[in-house]
């Protein structure tokens, strides 16, 4: 498979979703807080869930055992009733995998930037605390999986300054840019073991509605979570 080529597609279904729906609020009169006019209508990401489904079913694994596109996606969590994932595996009622797809497009990086952040530690911790509580009645454990689509600009580029009132932050953090941050973020939550596999990407508005990409850092590639999703799968086929 052609990742390359494949995702230039779904980064260009990205920036051509939201545009779309951006204008279509405008025609409508509808006018969402700040950038959430191309928020609220979703399916931005839908280029990369078609993806990850054609990668799951080179694997071996059957359609009927796929769940995606607003499809009975809705996991048991220990810390609330469910949890809504973007693409989950499900194969004759063992769990195999569950996937986060999340972007984020400027201008407000700091608030989301933490809004992001503490939203994918905490469905880990849940999904992690309730399959030890045998919400899903097994013991093999699934794979868990967070791509990540940022907007590259200015914004996300340029350093950010940090407070420190009382204590020292890691210096990993100091003048790192909104870009930087996401990169330590999803090493992080691999050194935690919090998912199996994370992905980050970065396009700007105008080279991404061509499918323009870049991936800031190798250690956290699309191809290497592709091909872990895979693998994993591959020995679980039936």
């Amino acid at each position: 498979m052609d990742y390359q080529k494949e995702l230039a597609a779904s980064v260009r279904h990205f920036w051509k979703t939201r545009d779309a729906q951006s204008t279509r609020q405008k025609v409508i009169g509808k006018k969402d807080q700040g950038a959430r006019s191309a928020v609220t209508g979703g399916a931005q990401m839908d280029g990369f869930s078609r993806l990850l489904v054609k990668i799951i079913k080179s694997a071996g694994i059957s359609e009927e055992s796929i769940f995606a596109n607003k499809r009975l996606l809705d996991l048991p969590g220990f810390f609330r009733p469910t949890k809504e994932w973007d693409i989950l595996v499900v194969q004759d009622g063992t769990l195999l995998a569950a996937i986060e797809m999340k972007s984020q497009v400027g201008p407000s990086f700091g608030n989301n930037f933490n809004n992001r952040t503490e939203e994918a530690i905490g469905n880990a911790v849940d999904l992690w605390t309730a399959y030890r509580e045998k919400a899903f009645k097994q013991t093999t454990k699934p794979w868990l999986g967070y791509l990540f689509l940022l907007e590259d600009c200015p914004g996300s580029q340029n350093p950010v300054k940090v407070r420190e009132p009382h204590f020292a932050v890691f210096p990993e953090f100091i003048d790192a840019s909104y870009t930087r941050r996401y990169e330590i973020f999803c090493s992080k939550l691999l050194l935690e073991r919090h998912y199996d596999a994370a992905a980050l990407l970065t396009s700007n508005r105008t080279e991404g509605i061509k499918g323009g990409f870049t991936e800031p850092n190798l250690e956290i590639n699309f191809e290497s979570f592709a091909n872990y999703l895979r693998a994993y799968l591959s020995g679980r086929a039936k």
